[in-house]
């Protein structure tokens, strides 16, 4: 079985990052990959990546005429690519050394048409002691309670999810609208082909999570402010799933809310009666304002679509 890699990139201010996650990806322990790399409308980036890369055996690499965006860019990528699987991986992130091998694994060992794997924390500063794990989605890290191994979720983070390239191309690829749009930030590209492939093929992604990815958490994505941006633009992102994909299910974001509200916030509240720590409280009403605001996003969301 053929992986095609595939990672885009637009500016040269990551290109140190580009260049960890792209060397991540030539040491798997997986040998048959080869890796796509798009540019997005940068020629400049395009030639120093041509300069220090090109010619490498297995390595693909365009440049789109102009900057059209992560959508855009992957459903380019999927016009060169050569393998059986396509994987994504962002330029931000670190993949280990397995994580090709336990997709591949997913899809010998079953019938996935679908599968991804956990992508964990990379502390660039420092870890935020206000941050409670349930919220890690926020910076792009696997939250906790996610997925149970091997359990079919709907769609794992874009930094680490792979699919059957006949069925990427069967659909269409991605969505254009879903990405920035002006004053609009719509979140999780991935989310909305992931639930129209649900509804194509009733299938869902398959989680593995020793298919490992880290992601580098900038200072920058644990400001109090763009956390709560962030929040607000992801509920404000699931109320346009429900329109943009007629029967997009929100049975995973239910049993979540389920989980927080019956599991995560008593079992936290009870920790800090009988453990008091500043930490702790932060981390409680860290979460309790973030869930506020992620409804505030949705509610906004209402009006607009």
């Amino acid at each position: 079985m053929k992986v095609s890699v595939v990672i885009c990139t637009y500016t040269e201010e990551m290109y140190e990052h580009f260049e960890d996650a792209l060397e991540s990806v030539r040491e798997q322990t997986y040998d048959d990959i080869e890796i796509v790399v798009v540019v997005d409308g940068n020629e400049a980036l395009y030639e120093r990546i041509q300069g220090d890369y090109g010619g490498g055996e297995g390595l693909v690499l365009y440049c789109n005429e102009e900057n059209v965006g992560l959508s855009a860019s992957r459903n380019n990528a999927l016009e060169l690519v050569s393998g059986d699987v396509v994987a994504l991986i962002d330029d931000d992130a670190v993949a280990d050394e397995r994580w090709v091998e336990e997709l591949v694994f997913v899809y010998e060992s079953t019938d996935a048409i679908a599968a991804g794997g956990k992508m964990t924390p990379l502390w660039v500063a420092s870890k935020p002691e206000f941050l409670p794990e349930e919220f890690y989605w926020l910076v792009g890290v696997t939250h906790r309670g996610f997925a149970e191994p091997g359990e079919e979720v709907r769609n794992t983070f874009g930094s680490n999810i792979s699919f059957k390239t006949e069925v990427m191309k069967e659909l269409g690829g991605f969505e254009s609208q879903v990405g920035r749009q002006g004053e609009k930030n719509l979140q999780a590209h991935e989310t909305e082909f992931c639930a129209r492939m649900r509804e194509e093929y009733g299938r869902g992604v398959v989680y593995n999570p020793d298919a490992k990815v880290g992601h580098k958490v900038f200072e920058w994505r644990t400001d109090k402010q763009w956390l709560l941006e962030r929040s607000f633009w992801q509920g404000y992102s699931k109320r346009a799933m429900e329109t943009l994909v007629s029967e997009e299910s929100s049975e995973e974001e239910s049993d979540f809310l389920k989980q927080l509200l019956v599991e995560f916030i008593p079992s936290r509240l009870k920790g800090l009666l009988t453990d008091p720590s500043v930490p702790k409280a932060k981390q409680l009403v860290t979460l309790f304002l973030l869930t506020a605001t992620v409804g505030v996003g949705y509610l906004y969301g209402l009006l607009k679509w």
